[in-house]
């Protein structure tokens, strides 16, 4: 874990380096490649550093306590990440205070640039902050390195799938997760590009509404987390599942140039945002079988993560070019959430034959 958010608040940092041209002389110089080498780098340190954060919830919180620490971790997250974009749109819309252009932004760089270095800077400290109070387990490997490295964590996500197909709840669940999250990084992703082509929303709204999420998300994964415990895992997740259904319809419907009704979305889309990822997360964690290797388990509930983003994002990209309008892409969202709720049903289903043990 320290090794990835090292990589990728590094990565972020340099950051700072990167600018363009104008078609005049630019301090610094252009660079494309690096500004492009450092997004990747720290794409990859994130999502990597994740894996390791996640696998962390069985060890520091009993199946009761899941729920209620994975929504924690969340809302705390929002919380931080609202701090720091507040810092930098101060920085985004007043240049001249650290020695931007104050008339002329566009010809301005430094304030986003430093913007990058912030977020760099705050992501090491807080990491280092975190890894001081979390445990430190004994590695589930061997620990050697020295052959095969590239392909030894296709070999435990193997390994893993195998054991999948003798846990049939936690195969069923996974299921479920990778056609609903399709719809949800999809709408995470897309969302503010659809406000700015689609709805014509202004910029300054569409960051108004960016913050709005966060901010909702933190109340509405603690609001989440409490109903799982008032009716369970499965049927908290189906409740979920048809709001998003739900909210799909209305921004399919959403008027042109509605920044109000803009707003009411994504204040709804937060509530319900935060909440499922954290609840998903602390499902998935009960339904594991009892192992040292979280690492592994958490790897594929990742790999299943990413596989849903990408193929949620193409189909929206492809809907899109097909009819011509992103509203029937975001339309055809609720097809990846139907079939993540029936696939939610019948993972219930095992509960009532007795197949899940822990409280879900």
């Amino acid at each position: 874990m320290n090794f990835f958010l090292t990589m990728g608040s590094l990565a972020c940092a340099l950051l700072f380096l990167f600018n363009t041209v104008d078609g005049t002389t630019a301090t610094p110089p252009a660079s494309l490649g690096l500004g492009l080498a450092c997004m990747i780098i720290a794409c990859v340190g994130f999502w990597g550093s994740l894996v390791f954060y996640n696998s962390f919830l069985p060890e520091i919180a009993a199946p009761e306590d899941r729920d209620r620490v994975s929504a924690k971790g969340f809302a705390y997250g929002y919380v931080g990440s609202v701090l720091l974009q507040l810092i930098c749109l101060v920085f985004t819309f007043f240049p001249e205070l650290v020695g931007g252009y104050e008339n002329d932004n566009d010809a301005s760089t430094i304030q986003f640039r430093l913007s990058f270095l912030l977020v760099g800077v705050w992501w090491w400290i807080f990491g280092q902050y975190s890894l001081r109070g979390l445990p430190k387990p004994a590695p589930a490997g061997s620990g050697d390195l020295r052959h095969q490295i590239l392909t030894k964590g296709y070999r435990e996500l193997r390994k893993v799938l195998n054991e999948l197909k003798q846990i049939p709840p936690l195969k069923r669940f996974l299921s479920a997760f990778f056609f609903y999250n399709m719809g949800v990084q999809t709408v995470m992703l897309v969302a503010a590009l659809y406000g700015k082509s689609e709805l014509k929303i202004p910029t300054t709204n569409l960051i108004i509404s960016i913050l709005i999420i966060q901010l909702i998300a933190i109340p509405g994964a603690f609001t989440i987390s409490w109903l799982s415990s008032r009716i369970g895992n499965m049927r908290t997740l189906m409740t979920i599942v048809l709001f998003w259904m739900l909210l799909c319809y209305v921004g399919y419907v959403l008027p042109v140039g509605g920044i109000y009704e803009f707003y009411g979305l994504a204040a709804a889309v937060g509530f319900v945002m935060g909440g499922i990822q954290s609840l998903s997360r602390s499902t998935y964690s009960k339904l594991m079988p009892v192992t040292k290797d979280t690492t592994s388990f958490f790897s594929f509930y990742d790999v299943t993560e990413k596989i849903a983003a990408v193929i949620g994002i193409f189909s929206f990209g492809l809907i899109n070019e097909l009819t011509g309008s992103q509203r029937n892409s975001v339309l055809a969202l609720v097809i990846f959430f139907a079939l993540g709720l029936v696939l939610l049903i019948y993972t219930l289903a095992a509960k009532s034959t007795g197949q899940i043990s822990q409280p879900t």
